[in-house]
C-alpha cells in the first residue's frame, strides 16, 4: 500500500495568485523578463526607520530568542498610541495582538468566528485566501454578488437578508477591496454594522489597505461604527501601509474580550510573530506623513495609466478603483486563466512577458470571473506601460490565434 497525502490536502484550492509562478518561473530561466502584475508586492521603497531599526537591533544582538506569543509590548504600544489613536481608532494594549501577517489574523478570526459547518457571508469578488482559510476550516462562504458593470457597488441590505440561515455566524469584508478596489462608503459600512448587529454576527473587517484610498471621502474604519464594538474583529498589517510584505507582521484588534482571549490561544500555538519583522514594524511606526502622501499621489498616477491603457485595448474592460492597488479586468477570451498560462509560456515580445492573475478564484459563484483578470498596478508608470502593451499585444496574438 503506497503512502497517501490526505484528501483534506488534495481538495484544499491552489492559490489563484501564486499557482501559475513554476511558468513565470521556467519563463525566467530561458531569459524571459516578466512584469509581474500578478501580486500586490510593489516596488516603493521601505520606510528608512524600518530598514534603521532592525540594524540597530542586529548590531547589538546576543541571540535571537522568542518574544511573547502576543508580540513585543513596545510593538503593541506602539501600534495602539502611534498609529491606532492618531486615525481615530480608540484602543487600548489588551484589545490588540500581533499576528503573522493579516493572513494568520483573518485565518483566526474567521475561526474564531465560526464553527465547522458554519457560514460566513463574503461580498465577491474577495481575496482568495479567505476560500482556502474556509476550506480547511469547514467553514461555507456565501457571497453577495457585485459586478463590474456598476464598478462593484454594494447592493441593498436585502440581499445580505436572503443569505442569513442559523448556520450564519460573521460577515467578512475587505475595504478597500482586494481585489476590486472597491472603496466602502462610511454609509455602506454603518448598513452592513447594522445588520450584523441585528443578527448578532461578528463583522470581520480587513482594512489592510486602509491607507490607499484615493477618493476625498476619508476610510472609514469598522471599528467606529456605533453599538458593533463587540461584533468587529479588525485585521491588519504593516505589509502594504509600509512596503514591509516581507515582515510578516499584522494584528488582530477586537473590544471583545472574549475574542482577544481566544486570539491568544491561537497565537500561543505558534509561538511567537517573526522577531525581525517586529523590529522592521516598531521602528516604521516613525514613518513621517510625507511618506503616505508621496506613496498615494504615486499609486493615483499608476492607477490612472492602468485604467486608461487597459480601457483603450480592443474589447478590454476595467473598473475604476477608488482604493487598494488592484483593478479588475474583464477580458474578449473565454478563459482568462488559458490566456495568462499562454503569456508565460509562448508569448514573447522581446524576451519579455506579463503575469496577471485570473480571476475566477476571486468569486464563489460558479463560472463568474472566468473572463476576469486581476491587475496589480505595482511597478512605476514607465515599466508599467510596458507591461500593458506586452499584455495588450498578447491580448491581440492570442484572439487572432
Amino acid at each position: 500500500m503506497s503512502l497517501q497525502i490526505s484528501n483534506n490536502t488534495k481538495q484544499m484550492p491552489a492559490s489563484a495568485i501564486r499557482k501559475l509562478v513554476p511558468f513565470a518561473d521556467a519563463a525566467k530561466e530561458q531569459g524571459v523578463k516578466v512584469y509581474h502584475l500578478n501580486v500586490g508586492a510593489p516596488d516603493i521603497k521601505s520606510p528608512q526607520c524600518a530598514i534603521d531599526e532592525v540594524v540597530r537591533r542586529c548590531a547589538s544582538m546576543h541571540h535571537l530568542s522568542y518574544t511573547n506569543s502576543a508580540g513585543l509590548m513596545k510593538l503593541r504600544k506602539g501600534l495602539v498610541e502611534k498609529y491606532y489613536k492618531k486615525i481615530g481608532i480608540d484602543i487600548e494594549v489588551p484589545e490588540l495582538l500581533v499576528e503573522v501577517a493579516g493572513s494568520e489574523a483573518f485565518a483566526s478570526a474567521m475561526q474564531i468566528a465560526a464553527d465547522r459547518g458554519d457560514e460566513i457571508i463574503v461580498i465577491e469578488p474577495y481575496y482568495t485566501n479567505y476560500q482556502t482559510f474556509a476550506f480547511l476550516n469547514g467553514i461555507t462562504l456565501k457571497a453577495v454578488p457585485t459586478s463590474i458593470d456598476n464598478d462593484f457597488r454594494i447592493p441593498d441590505i436585502s440581499e445580505f437578508e436572503k443569505l442569513v440561515t442559523d448556520k450564519t455566524k460573521a460577515v467578512l469584508i475587505s475595504n478597500p477591496c482586494n481585489p476590486s478596489g472597491k472603496l466602502f462608503s462610511k454609509e455602506e459600512m454603518l448598513a452592513i454594522g447594522d445588520f450584523c448587529r441585528r443578527h448578532d454576527l461578528f463583522l470581520i473587517s480587513d482594512e489592510v489597505y486602509r491607507e490607499f484610498c484615493y477618493t476625498e471621502e476619508p476610510h472609514f474604519s469598522a471599528m467606529n461604527i456605533p453599538g458593533c464594538e463587540q461584533n468587529v474583529i479588525l485585521v491588519d498589517s504593516v505589509s502594504k501601509r509600509y512596503n514591509l510584505c516581507g515582515a510578516r507582521i499584522g494584528c488582530i484588534v477586537s473590544h471583545n474580550k472574549d475574542v482577544m482571549a481566544a486570539a491568544l490561544k491561537f497565537a500561543q500555538s505558534r509561538l511567537c510573530p517573526p522577531v525581525f519583522g517586529q523590529y522592521s514594524a516598531i521602528g516604521a511606526l516613525d514613518t513621517p506623513q510625507s511618506y503616505f502622501d508621496d506613496v498615494r499621489e504615486e499609486y493615483i498616477r499608476r492607477r490612472d495609466c492602468a485604467v486608461k491603457m487597459l480601457n483603450s485595448i480592443p474589447g478590454v474592460r476595467a473598473s475604476m478603483p477608488y482604493g487598494a492597488f488592484y483593478t479588475i479586468a474583464e477580458l474578449p477570451v473565454d478563459d482568462a486563466e488559458d490566456f495568462v498560462k499562454w503569456m508565460l509560456t509562448d508569448f514573447r515580445v522581446d524576451s519579455q512577458t506579463t503575469m496577471v492573475t485570473p480571476a475566477a478564484s476571486f468569486y464563489k459563484t460558479p463560472g463568474v470571473g472566468k473572463r476576469q483578470v486581476r491587475i496589480a498596478y505595482v511597478l512605476e508608470v514607465p515599466e508599467l506601460e510596458k507591461a500593458l502593451d506586452i499584455l495588450a499585444k498578447g491580448l491581440s496574438a492570442y484572439c487572432s490565434r
